[in-house]
């Protein structure tokens, strides 16, 4: 395959197929790599493009968020993931990556106002909760809960209203916090906090699921700021496997509520939410067993014991990924003010020096991801490892909205449906069950 620019022509790359060369449009990136159309490819040829995992291809063009997995960069429309990180808030980060642009302060009042109202669940949505079992995984009645939604508000599910699309979204955004909430206190006995959203949305939040019966909790600022920046740093990360989840699901015309439901769905599986998860899991092993830092890192380098690192390495990340050290930071920050000497994190920061100065992983490229400390922060401040892909999903649930809501809007956008190369048998006749 060769690219090919002719003057004041636009650019293609040529696909020879049987000495016969093929031209294919290439679509120009504003930043990263660029990409060529093959929408006629098996017209033209008889042949399907295969790509298992989507490693090298684009489902979509995108202005939402870029990354340069070698260079360690995330972006949020253009803006970098440290300076959004230490300079917005939550809801600010959800307007900016939903519409396009950093909110005024009256706007950004505005959206504020609007989430807020929203927070509250709908009449018999508790009782809905409660049917289901509370010692369940999390995700899975997070993803029904969502689901619901729907079938509460019917007004609000025609994804070709813009009117209707925006009352979801803030519907959205302000009730999953008032879901996970409920599933911490389902699954630690308590009765539900009714939400108050003029104590901030993050504030609150911890307030729902930290409070006393009468919905009493004195949030340590520190706290507050250090959830603020976890759900920013899940806010989106580009083309995952939950993003295009959404995407697909939303292509056919499902609801945002359906698409976004399915997202989480997508993100339960512990090859994609539940990373840091595993990491608390790798750390409490480490520290209830015989091996010490050392050993258990040769244990990694020696593949016969089957020993695997968790929360290091990334699929797209070749680099420190950028949010690694943000999560670390306030990893410090949180087990300081809580006068904690965490064994967890003192196993944790002797496996990251290991891994930055061993040749082995630096040429493996394996370091630490934004999954390595979050696991040990939520912990701190009090959620029960069950809970941590939930908070995954409640960060992300900007990321997933904006995604939707440009695909939606992508005159482009046609019903997802992958090709397949076929490998099984051939015709054959059938033979009755007597014959058999």
């Amino acid at each position: 395959m060769t690219s090919t620019m002719p003057a004041n022509a636009k650019p293609t790359v040529e696909l020879v197929v049987d000495g016969t060369a093929r031209p294919l449009p290439v679509v120009a990136a504003s930043e990263g790599a660029s990409g060529f159309k093959v929408n006629t490819l098996l017209r033209d040829t008889g042949l399907v493009t295969l790509d298992t995992g989507f490693t090298n291809t684009a489902s979509c063009e995108s202005a939402i968020t870029y990354i340069d997995g070698d260079q360690g960069i995330l972006r949020y429309r253009g803006y970098p993931i440290d300076q959004v990180a230490e300079g917005a808030s939550f809801l600010e980060v959800a307007a900016l990556l939903i519409d396009g642009e950093l909110p005024g302060a009256e706007a950004l009042e505005a959206f504020e106002q609007t989430v807020g109202k929203n927070a509250s669940l709908p009449d018999g949505f508790g009782a809905f909760l409660a049917a289901l079992p509370a010692d369940g995984h999390p995700m899975a009645t997070l993803a029904a809960a969502i689901n619901a939604l729907a079938a509460w508000y019917p007004e609000v599910v025609d994804p070709r209203d813009g009117a209707q699309v925006d009352s979801a979204t803030a519907m959205l955004l302000a009730k999953t916090a008032t879901i996970t909430a409920a599933l911490h206190r389902r699954r630690t006995g308590q009765a539900l906090v009714a939400p108050d959203a003029s104590n901030g949305y993050v504030a609150d939040f911890l307030r729902q699921t930290f409070g006393d019966a009468g919905g009493e909790y004195a949030a340590e600022p520190v706290i507050v700021d250090a959830l603020e920046k976890l759900l920013i740093l899940h806010a989106d990360h580009e083309q995952n496997c939950s993003t295009s989840t959404v995407r697909v699901v939303g292509s056919s015309n499902a609801t945002l509520f359906a698409s976004v439901a399915a997202g989480v769905n997508a993100l339960s599986g512990p090859a994609h939410g539940g990373a840091n998860e595993a990491v608390l899991v790798m750390l409490e092993k480490i520290r209830s067993g015989s091996d010490t830092v050392e050993t258990f890192m040769d244990k990694v380098k020696n593949k016969a014991d089957g020993v695997r690192l968790m929360g290091f390495g990334h699929r797209v990340y070749k680099s420190y990924d950028p949010r690694a050290a943000i999560v670390k930071k306030s990893a410090d920050e949180v087990l300081e003010k809580l006068g904690a000497k965490d064994e967890l994190l003192e196993i944790a920061q002797g496996l990251e020096q290991i891994a930055l100065n061993d040749d082995y992983f630096v040429e493996r490229k394996l370091y630490p991801n934004v999954d390595f400390y979050t696991g040990l922060i939520y912990k701190a401040m009090g959620f029960d490892p069950a809970m941590f892909t939930p908070l995954f999903a409640l960060g992300r649930m900007p990321g997933w909205i904006a995604q939707w809501r440009e695909m939606v809007n992508d005159p482009a956008t046609k019903i997802g449906r992958p090709r397949q190369v076929y490998t099984g048998e051939t015709e054959r006749d059938f033979v009755p069950v007597s014959g058999r």
